[in-house]
Order: structure tokens, then C-alpha cells, then sequence
């Protein structure tokens, strides 16, 4: 009897699981056709398809799994998809042709990078589905972000090589760090209090990231991906040697692209040692996003149309998965 009464208790809870029917997604973006793929992390299957929406560039989740945000470059708008059946539900004129986009940790705002002169950050509210304001920023940007306490904006300009870091309450700006290279992809550490530590950047023509200190606003390390091993090759094929990172949940482990090398590379944190070296055989490594628990990485391959899983413990690539025509930016998020 105890027995059957955990049973229940098991199917139960994954029936209300199911109901509740959230689940874990990779959302992967591609840079050619109309269509955005759903990975199951779970099974490295291709799960849904979001159609209609023609060069997409950026992707996010809604904190809430209702809805997924697509910047659209074909029709400079930012697209709401619904979550559930997957069809664009809306589409938000923004300022100017877009790049990356960020959603805010409350989920009230969207945030857009406008890549086309004079640039900035186009501020989208969720609740009425408009285009509220214009950040503006030193260049035009072609990655926004937010902090992980929520509590900035950050966005990247290759045209004007500056971070720009805008107060997410106030929607002002703070500062901006002039890098000297233009400024491509991004991500943070934090402190035990959830304060921003550090902010990783990838810069144009660096095989490897910079290292800024979040408080003082100073460059503080320039860190190189590691050489090939004897016998291997670079791969000519990609605008930018070193495109795509992201922090583990735990805050422990940096992962790092290498276009060039066609590696994905792990630091341990704080201390920036390489740690580990995934070959890739997809071709291109042009971003990475990892899954909730910080097991898997999963690496976008523009050259060769897919996505590699990599196992973050062993650093071995574990699944290709095929997907659309040149795939770049990519997240992870909860779907309702």
C-alpha cells in the first residue's frame, strides 16, 4: 500500500508537471530563411517550428513562458510569438534595422539592438505591445543584454568599440567603456549578493574575450583562447574569431567560442584557467546558450546548418542536431 501511495505520488506530480506544461527549450535562431527551430534538451530533437518571420536575427523567452520575442531584420520589427501554439501574434515597428535583443528580468521590456546609423536601444513594453523609447548609445549595437539582477541594460556597439550600460529602472544611461575594438558578444559573472562582478567581452579580430570590472568600469584582463593542438587547422569561415559565451547557473564555468579554431573552450571562475576543449564537428560556432542546470552547452554552426550539444563535465560534443539555413543566435527558455 505505502508503495502504490508513492507511486500516485510520483505519477501525480508528473502529471501536474505535464498540465502545468512548462518545459525547457532551446530556441535557435536562423540567420537565412523564415523559420526558428525548438530543441528538446532532452532528447536533441527538434520540437517545433516558429514560421514567417524572415531573417530573424535574436531571441527571447518571456520570464512567464507565454511568449517568445524574434527580432525580425526583413521587416525591422520585433515579432511576439505565442508560446503555446508558436504564430506571431504581433509585430512592433522598431527604429531602425535590428540585431540582438534581451527581455527584461520582470518581463515587462524588451530590449532591441539597432545595428542601422545612428543606433541605440529600442525599449519594447510587453503588456501593450509598443515601442515606448530609444536608448541612445555610442555606435550603433548589435547585442543588448541584461545584467543578471535585472538591474541594467548593456549593449554593445561594433561601429562605435564601446560597452554602454543603461540603468533598467530608469532607462538612463550610466556609463560607457570604450574597448578600443568593436564590441561583439557579451556575458557576466556576479557576486554572492547577485551583483554584477564582471562583464566578458568578445571583441572584432581577438581570439579570445576581455574582462571588465562591473564597479570600477575598467578593462581588468584580456584573456586568449588557447592554440591549436599540432595537426590541426584553423577554419577561415566567420566574421569574428571569437563569437559566443555564457556563465554556467552555478557561476563556476565560462564557456567560450572559438570560430576560428572551431572549438568550444571552458575557464573555471574566478580564476580564468582553461579548463577544457570541445572540437566541434559542426562548422562556424557563432554563439552558445546552456541549459538551466549548466550540463549542456548547445553551439550554433552556421557553416554546417546545425547545432552542437556539449557535454560541459567532459567537454565532448554529444549531438549534432540539424536545424535551419545559417544558424546564429540561440537561447534557452521555459515554455508554458
Amino acid at each position: 500500500m505505502k508503495k502504490l501511495v508513492i507511486t500516485a505520488v510520483v505519477l501525480f506530480s508528473a502529471l501536474s508537471l505535464s498540465a502545468a506544461g512548462k518545459r525547457v527549450v532551446i530556441v535557435q535562431t536562423n540567420s537565412a530563411g523564415d523559420n526558428v527551430h525548438l530543441i528538446d534538451p532532452a532528447t536533441n530533437k527538434v520540437v517545433g517550428v516558429i514560421t514567417g518571420i524572415e531573417v530573424n536575427h535574436g531571441a527571447a523567452v518571456a520570464p512567464d513562458g507565454t511568449r517568445i520575442y524574434v527580432s525580425d531584420e526583413a521587416e525591422s520589427t520585433l515579432d511576439f510569438v505565442d508560446g503555446k501554439s508558436l504564430k506571431v501574434i504581433k509585430k512592433v515597428k522598431l527604429s531602425g534595422h535590428p540585431n540582438n535583443i534581451a527581455v527584461g528580468k520582470d518581463g515587462k521590456r524588451v530590449y532591441v539592438g539597432i545595428i542601422q546609423a545612428p543606433g541605440g536601444v529600442d525599449v519594447i513594453d510587453t503588456a501593450t505591445m509598443t515601442n515606448v523609447k530609444t536608448m541612445p548609445t555610442h555606435g550603433s549595437i548589435h547585442n543588448a543584454y541584461v545584467t543578471p539582477d535585472g538591474k541594467f541594460v548593456v549593449a554593445g556597439s561594433i561601429a562605435g568599440k564601446t560597452v554602454n550600460v543603461f540603468d533598467a529602472k530608469t532607462e538612463e544611461p550610466v556609463w560607457y567603456l570604450d574597448m578600443g575594438l568593436g564590441v561583439r558578444p557579451m556575458t557576466f559573472s556576479w557576486n554572492p549578493d547577485g551583483s554584477t562582478k564582471w562583464l566578458f567581452v568578445q571583441l572584432t579580430d581577438f581570439n579570445g574575450f576581455a574582462v571588465v570590472d562591473f564597479a570600477t568600469h575598467k578593462e581588468i584582463n584580456r584573456i586568449k583562447n588557447p592554440d591549436l593542438p599540432p595537426g590541426k587547422q584553423e577554419v577561415p569561415e566567420g566574421s569574428d574569431p571569437s563569437h559566443g559565451m555564457a556563465v554556467t547557473a552555478d557561476g563556476k564555468t565560462l564557456v567560450v567560442c572559438s570560430r576560428i579554431n572551431n572549438y568550444l573552450y571552458s575557464y573555471s571562475l574566478p580564476d580564468l584557467k582553461n579548463i577544457g576543449a570541445a572540437e566541434l564537428t559542426g562548422k562556424g560556432a557563432g554563439w552558445v546558450t546552456l541549459t538551466p542546470d549548466g550540463k549542456t552547452a548547445y553551439v550554433a554552426n552556421p557553416v554546417t546548418n546545425d547545432v552542437s550539444a556539449v557535454d560541459i563535465k567532459t567537454m565532448k560534443e554529444v549531438a549534432r542536431i540539424p536545424v535551419g539555413f545559417v544558424p546564429k543566435r540561440n537561447t534557452t527558455g521555459i515554455l508554458q
